[in-house]
């Protein structure tokens, strides 16, 4: 069994790896899916919220936009200070805060609502992470996450960079997250009405080049790879990205259209 000494190691990597590149330029990218989530909660005004593992604040601020109470935690204050001002240049009010979403500093059951979009999901140890979700949330409450799923682009993305630079030993595969089998046995009897649906969000690039140059820059696992390897073995990872983005294609116009699904899951806690 992974020792909480490793957690917390691997939880130090983590943090540097979100915060390495510029996360806000994938998340500026996935907005939709926050939006679709929060649509998809029915959150009620006036609600209390919180966003675990807000990032750069994309459910955080499209809850706000449903003028709920919002707080929004991560273990990334770079993110957070882009969410700041993404939430003030839209006026919209969300109480940003450090915070680990396998410890949250609330009280049991202080809100109405808690949401996770491609965020909780990355938590070294999975099941303490979903209790901390539901031990926040009131009776009743809505939970809300999107997740992505291990068969889909994204995890065929992180399988592709395993192969190059291996993750940590111990830890389960964040995309496990991303399936029906696993949300059940995260969440339990804790919760009722539990309803998964599977959707895809489509990337979009000029050419597959474009995709590996940006998920290069940008994305900190992806980042964090390249920086672990050699030039040679940085050229064959760039090289598989290429071709990851290639065999995903469904455009027909010369450029890259990739559909990557995940899972919107929604359930109430007990």
């Amino acid at each position: 069994m992974t020792t909480s000494l490793t957690l917390d190691g691997i939880k130090a990597k983590q943090q540097k790896t979100w915060a390495s590149g510029d996360y806000g330029a994938v998340a500026a990218l996935i907005h939709p899916i926050s939006e679709a989530t929060v649509q998809a909660a029915d959150l009620s005004a006036g609600s209390r919220v919180l966003d675990v593992a807000t990032g750069t604040g994309n459910a955080a601020i499209a809850a706000a936009r449903c003028r709920c109470e919002v707080t929004a935690v991560d273990y990334v204050t770079d993110l957070m200070d882009r969410g700041r001002a993404r939430a003030e240049a839209e006026h919209l009010t969300v109480t940003f805060r450090e915070a680990d979403a396998e410890r949250l500093p609330y009280d049991d059951g202080e809100y109405d609502a808690v949401l996770s979009v491609v965020g909780v999901m990355f938590a070294p140890d999975q099941e303490r992470a979903a209790a901390e979700l539901l031990r926040v949330l009131r009776p009743g409450g809505t939970l809300a996450l999107a997740n992505w799923t291990p068969d889909g682009f994204i995890g065929h993305l992180f399988r592709t960079v395993g192969r190059h630079v291996p993750p940590p030993p111990g830890v389960r595969p964040p995309a496990e997250w991303g399936t029906e089998a696993r949300l059940r046995e995260l969440l339990g009897d804790r919760v009722t009405g539990l309803r998964v649906t599977r959707r895809d969000f489509v990337f979009r690039f000029g050419a597959a080049t474009e995709f590996a140059d940006f998920f290069r820059a940008n994305y900190g696992p992806t980042r964090k790879a390249f920086e672990a390897l050699d030039e040679h073995a940085g050229t064959l990872l760039y090289d598989d990205l290429v071709d990851l983005a290639d065999r995903h294609n469904a455009a027909t116009d010369g450029t890259v259209k990739i559909p990557a699904s995940y899972v919107e899951a929604l359930a109430y806690r007990v």
